[in-house]
């Protein structure tokens, strides 16, 4: 499975593996099996009560059945984005970037759950083959994925690594600072490649970035064009800390 890496603007390198198909449906069955042996235990309890009024039958359903209903966005919420059963299968739910999730990620991804699982007769399960970070509809809609834990790393990157930092060193490209993570990460991979075609496909990146950042190369080799790009862009980020 292919392992996405990015560096944050915080400037750590974050390694992660998108969970599998697999993986997450264990996570679902261990979790609804939870459930099942909570319900039955409480049903039990329910009986013994057996409130006599409307108001202290209402009030009993919803203490007894709003933790299940809530099951899944209460645990990651508290609990770092694991449910039990996700915990037992070591992954996580973090932001595409790496980072945790606010209250309203969480949020929204529960809240679209029924659409994957049930409503579409599991089209959730589509998006996670068919998505490059194996995402449901509410993982897209909430910019979330589910990772291996044991495949995420953060590392804090030396500032050692860029290159850049020459004293006096002035960037050429301004634009530069409008590139996403992504995008950086698609010119770095493309300059470490070792392809045969390599040199193509600079040819072919180094237009298209012209041609994103509407700017006029200072360099007649597509290969420093690209590496001066990378070093702007990493100049201005530093500036931001």
């Amino acid at each position: 499975m292919a392992e996405s890496t990015i560096i944050t603007g915080q400037f750590v390198r974050i390694s992660q593996t998108p969970a599998s198909i697999g993986e997450r449906l264990v996570a679902l069955i261990i979790d609804y099996i939870i459930i099942g042996v909570y319900l039955l235990g409480v049903s039990k309890l329910y009986l013994k009560v057996h409130p006599t009024d409307e108001i202290s039958y209402i009030v009993l359903t919803v203490t007894i059945y709003l933790p299940v209903l809530c099951y899944a966005f209460l645990w990651e919420v508290f609990n770092q984005g694991q449910s039990p059963g996700k915990r037992l299968m070591n992954i996580r739910v973090v932001k595409s970037d790496g980072s945790t999730p606010s209250i309203s990620s969480y949020l929204l991804r529960w809240l679209l759950f029924p659409i994957d699982a049930f409503l579409t007769g599991g089209f959730g399960l589509l998006s996670i083959q068919l998505t490059h970070n194996k995402q449901r509809i509410g993982d897209l809609a909430a910019g979330t994925m589910v990772i291996r834990e044991k495949n995420y790393r953060k590392i804090h990157v030396s500032l050692d690594e860029f290159d850049y930092l020459r004293q006096g060193y002035r960037p050429t490209y301004p634009q530069a600072a409008n590139l996403s993570l992504e995008q950086l990460n698609v010119i770095s991979r493309t300059l470490q490649s070792n392809q045969k075609n390599r040199a193509q496909r600079m040819e072919q990146l180094a237009i298209k970035v012209k041609e994103l950042l509407s700017a006029t190369p200072h360099e007649n080799d597509a290969e420093k064009f690209l590496q001066t790009i990378l070093r702007d862009y990493q100049y201005y980020a530093l500036e931001e800390i």
